[in-house]
C-alpha cells in the first residue's frame, strides 16, 4: 500500500512537470520566418525544412514558401532559434511582425469614360488580366463582383477559389488566416479595395443617397484574385508573405497590397522581399504608402521594385455647411444620413483641455452635451467611435475639427447623427465664435454632392511623407492617386441598402493603391509584354504637377503647394500613361546591383533567394535606373549619374531636354538631344549635379525636375536633391 501511493505520488509529481514543462514552452512558442539556403541536390525541399526543427517539429511549421523566399515560417522558443541558428545552411530568421491595412466618380475623375473612345479601346476594360488583392477577404456576393460581360480566366490561370460559388469575376479566393474557411471579409477593408480595382459596373450606388452613380473599379473587366492575409485588427508579416506566394503560383498579372509596416532594412521587409519575386516573375506590385503624414519619412513600402502610392482628394465633395448663431457660415464635408436639422439654432459647446475636447467614450460622461452641438477635435481618435460616443451622451449633432496636422483635408463619415467635417482653419474659427458670446449657437446644413472642387487633386494630409528612411537613394512615394472619400463596396449595409448594394466611402492610401493597381492592370492589356518596371515608369513619368484650376497641387495639411516627398512623381494620369514616349526598364539583375551596395551578400540572399558574389557589382542607389532621382550634395560637391530610356512611342522621334533647376544646384544633362530611328531603342544620358558656392548656404532639401520633350511626348521625372551641411 505504502509502495503503491509513493509509486502514485511519484507519477503525479513528473506529470504535473512535465504538464509545467509543456505549458512554458508553449508560452514561449514565437512564430519566426527562417531563410535557408537552396537545399542540396536530391534533397526534398520538406525534408530539408524539417532538419532545421526541434525533432517531432512537424506541427512547429506555419507556413512553407516556394516562391518568395527559401525557408518557412514557424513556431519556436528562443533557445531553439539559438540552437538552428547554428545548423549549416541556416541564413537568417526574424521574428513575424503585424502589419496594418492601410468608387461612383474616380473613374470620371481619372479622365476613364465609358462613353468615350479611351476606355473600352484597348484597354479593353482590363479584360483578361488578373489582380490579385491582398487584404481581409472578399464579400463574394456583391453586385460589384458580378462577372457580366467579364471572359473566363485565361490558360495560365492555375489558382483555387475556396468559395461556395465563383465566377468569371472572382477566379480566386484562399484564406491565410483560417485555412479551411472561404476567405469572407469580415472589416470592409478588403471588400472595398477589391472592388476599387476592379469591381464591375453597378448603377445607382450611393450612401445616404450621396456621391449617386455608377460604381466601378478603374479596370472593370480584370479578374480578381483574392488572398486573405487580415484579421481584423491587423496582418501578419508570414500570412502576407504566404498570399504573395501563392499569388505568385498561381498567376497574377498584378498585385495590390495596401498594407505595411515601418523597417529600416529591405531584408526585414517581408512584403518588399516577396513583391521582388514577384517582379522576378513579371508581375506588376502596388503599394500604399501608409497614413501617417504629414510627419516627414513616415513612408512605408519602401522598394524601388514596387509602385508606394500616396492619396489624393478628387473633385467631388459631400458638402454641408455649419451655420452659426453670429450668421456666419463655414463649409465642411459629410455623408449626411436621415435626420438632418431643420433650420434651428442648438446649443454649441466645446471643452477645450479637458479629454472631452476629444470625445471619445468615457470622457463625455463628465460633462452636458444633451440636445447640443459639440465641437470635438479629431486627431487620432476613431471619428466614428466619437460619433457613437455623442449620441450615446445625448448629443444632437457634432462638428469634427481638423487637428493642425490634419488641415484642411476633410473627410465624409458615415455618422450615427448629424455632423460636419471641417479644417483646423475652420475649427479655429468656430472656436473663436464660442468663446466671444455666452450662448453660442449652431446647426449643421447638409448641402448634397457637387463636383467642383478645382483645388483637387490635393495631397491627403494623412499621406505618408518621404524622404526614404531605407534607401534614401530612392525617391517615395513614387506617385498620387484618388484615396480621399472614396466609394465603393462593403461587407454589410449601414444605410439600410440590399446587402449586395451596400457601398460605404473610405479613405486613405489603402484606397488609393488599387486604383494605381487597376491602371497597372489597364496598361499591361494594352502593352502585355512590358516589364513592371516599365508600367512603373509609364505612370510616372506622364503624372501630372497640376491640380484642376491649373496651380500646383496643394499640400492639404497647409494648403501650400506639396513637395515632392508628399507629391512623388506627381498625379497618376491613365490616358498619358498608356502612351508615354520613353520609359526606364530595370531588371532584376539591375536590382541585384543596387542592393549590393546596400547590403552584405548574405542579407542580399535574403532577399532574391539566390547566391549573389557582390564583388565589383555595387552600384549607388541614384544609378538605379529609376524615374527619378534622389541624390546628395555635399558642399563644394558635385556627383554624375546616367538613365537609360528605351523608346516606346513613335520610331522616329527626337527628344529634347528640359531642366528645372533645384535652388543652388546645377543640373547638367550630356546629351540634349535624343534621336530615335526605331521602336524598344535604348539611349543614355549623363546627368550631373553640381552644388553652387554660396555664402551662408545651410542644408536642407530641394527640388527640380528632368523632362524629355518631342512633339508628341513629355517624359519628366522628379529630383530631390538633399543638401548636406559639410
Amino acid at each position: 500500500m505504502f509502495t503503491t501511493t509513493v509509486v502514485w505520488f511519484l507519477a503525479l509529481a513528473i506529470a504535473t512537470t512535465l504538464t509545467f514543462q509543456t505549458t512554458a514552452t508553449l508560452s514561449l512558442l514565437q512564430t519566426y520566418i527562417v531563410h535557408v539556403e537552396i537545399p542540396p541536390r536530391g534533397t526534398n525541399v520538406s525534408d530539408w525544412h524539417l532538419s532545421f526543427l526541434p525533432k517531432g517539429g512537424d506541427d512547429r511549421i506555419v507556413h512553407t514558401y516556394r516562391h518568395v523566399i527559401n525557408g518557412f515560417a514557424a513556431k519556436l522558443t528562443p533557445d531553439e532559434l539559438a540552437d538552428m541558428e547554428k545548423i549549416s545552411g541556416f541564413l537568417h530568421a526574424s521574428p513575424d511582425r503585424r502589419c496594418t491595412p492601410h468608387t461612383t466618380s474616380s473613374p470620371s475623375f481619372l479622365g476613364l469614360n465609358p462613353n468615350q473612345d479611351f476606355w473600352p479601346g484597348q484597354t479593353e476594360f482590363g479584360s483578361g488580366v488578373i489582380i490579385g488583392v491582398l487584404d481581409s477577404g472578399i464579400t463574394p456576393n456583391h453586385s460589384s463582383f458580378s462577372d457580366e460581360d467579364v471572359p473566363p480566366p485565361p490558360a495560365k490561370w492555375k489558382g483555387r477559389c475556396d468559395l461556395p460559388i465563383c465566377n468569371n469575376k472572382i477566379i480566386g479566393a484562399r484564406n491565410f488566416i483560417d485555412y479551411g474557411l472561404p476567405p469572407l471579409d469580415h472589416t470592409g477593408h478588403g471588400t472595398h479595395t477589391a472592388s476599387t480595382a476592379a469591381g464591375n459596373f453597378v448603377s445607382g450606388a450611393n450612401l445616404f443617397g450621396q456621391a449617386n452613380g455608377t460604381a466601378s473599379g478603374l479596370a472593370p473587366h480584370a479578374h480578381l484574385a483574392i488572398y486573405k492575409v487580415c484579421d481584423i485588427e491587423s496582418c501578419d508579416q508570414s500570412n502576407i508573405l504566404a498570399g504573395l506566394d501563392a499569388a505568385i503560383e498561381d498567376g497574377v498579372d498584378i498585385i495590390s497590397l495596401s498594407i505595411g509596416t515601418i523597417v529600416i532594412h529591405l531584408y526585414e521587409d517581408y512584403a518588399a522581399i516577396g513583391a521582388f519575386a514577384a517582379m522576378k516573375n513579371g508581375i506588376f506590385v502596388s503599394t500604399s504608402a501608409s497614413n501617417d503624414g504629414p510627419y516627414s519619412s513616415s513612408v512605408e513600402n519602401m522598394s524601388p521594385w514596387t509602385l508606394t502610392v500616396g492619396s489624393s482628394t478628387t473633385y467631388r465633395k459631400i458638402e454641408a455647411t455649419a451655420c452659426l448663431g453670429n450668421g456666419e457660415l463655414f463649409e465642411g464635408q459629410s455623408v449626411g444620413g436621415r435626420n438632418f436639422f431643420p433650420l434651428k439654432l442648438l446649443s454649441l459647446v466645446h471643452f477645450p483641455g479637458q479629454e472631452a475636447e476629444y470625445c471619445e467614450s468615457e470622457s463625455l460622461d463628465k460633462v452636458d452635451v444633451k440636445g447640443k452641438i459639440i465641437l470635438c477635435v479629431i486627431g487620432a481618435s476613431n471619428p466614428i467611435g466619437v460619433g457613437r460616443s455623442v449620441k450615446r451622451a445625448g448629443g444632437a449633432g457634432v462638428i469634427l475639427m481638423n487637428d493642425e496636422q490634419s488641415g484642411y483635408t476633410t473627410l465624409s463619415f458615415a455618422m450615427p447623427l448629424p455632423s460636419i467635417s471641417v479644417s483646423n482653419f475652420v475649427g479655429e474659427r468656430i472656436k473663436k465664435y464660442i468663446n466671444s458670446t455666452a450662448t453660442p449657437l449652431a446647426t449643421i446644413q447638409l448641402q448634397g454632392t457637387t463636383f467642383q472642387d478645382v483645388t483637387a487633386p490635393a495631397v491627403a494630409s494623412f499621406s505618408s511623407r518621404g524622404p526614404n528612411i531605407a534607401s534614401p537613394g530612392i525617391l517615395k512615394p513614387d506617385i498620387l492617386g484618388p484615396g480621399v472619400n472614396i466609394l465603393a463596396a462593403w461587407y454589410r449595409s449601414v444605410d439600410n441598402a440590399k446587402p449586395a448594394a451596400a457601398f460605404y466611402m473610405d479613405s486613405g492610401t489603402s484606397m488609393a493603391c488599387p486604383h494605381l493597381s487597376a491602371v497597372a492592370a489597364l496598361i499591361k492589356k494594352a502593352h502585355p509584354n512590358w516589364s513592371p518596371a516599365m508600367i512603373k515608369s509609364a505612370m510616372m513619368t506622364t503624372a501630372s504637377q497640376l491640380n484642376r484650376d491649373q496651380k500646383p497641387i496643394l499640400d492639404g495639411s497647409t494648403n501650400l503647394p506639396a513637395d515632392v516627398f508628399a507629391t512623388g512623381a506627381g498625379h497618376v494620369n491613365p490616358k498619358l500613361a498608356l502612351d508615354p514616349g520613353l520609359v526606364y526598364d530595370i531588371t532584376s539583375q539591375d536590382y541585384i546591383s543596387y542592393l549590393c551596395s546596400l547590403y552584405s551578400e548574405k542579407e542580399v540572399e535574403v532577399i532574391v533567394r539566390e547566391k549573389v558574389n557582390c564583388s565589383g557589382l555595387g552600384i549607388p542607389e541614384a544609378q538605379l535606373n529609376y524615374p527619378s532621382f534622389a541624390v546628395q550634395l555635399g558642399k563644394g560637391g558635385s556627383v554624375t549619374y546616367s538613365r537609360t530610356v528605351t523608346n516606346v512611342g513613335n520610331a522616329n522621334s527626337t527628344y529634347e531636354v528640359e531642366i528645372e533647376s533645384a535652388p543652388g544646384v546645377d543640373i547638367s544633362v550630356e546629351p540634349t538631344v535624343l534621336t530615335f530611328t526605331q521602336l524598344n531603342q535604348n539611349s543614355t544620358y549623363k546627368v550631373e549635379f553640381r552644388r553652387q558656392n554660396k555664402k551662408n548656404e545651410t542644408g536642407g532639401y530641394v527640388q527640380g525636375s528632368i523632362t524629355w520633350s518631342s512633339v508628341t511626348h513629355n517624359v519628366r521625372i522628379p529630383v530631390s536633391v538633399h543638401l548636406l551641411d559639410y
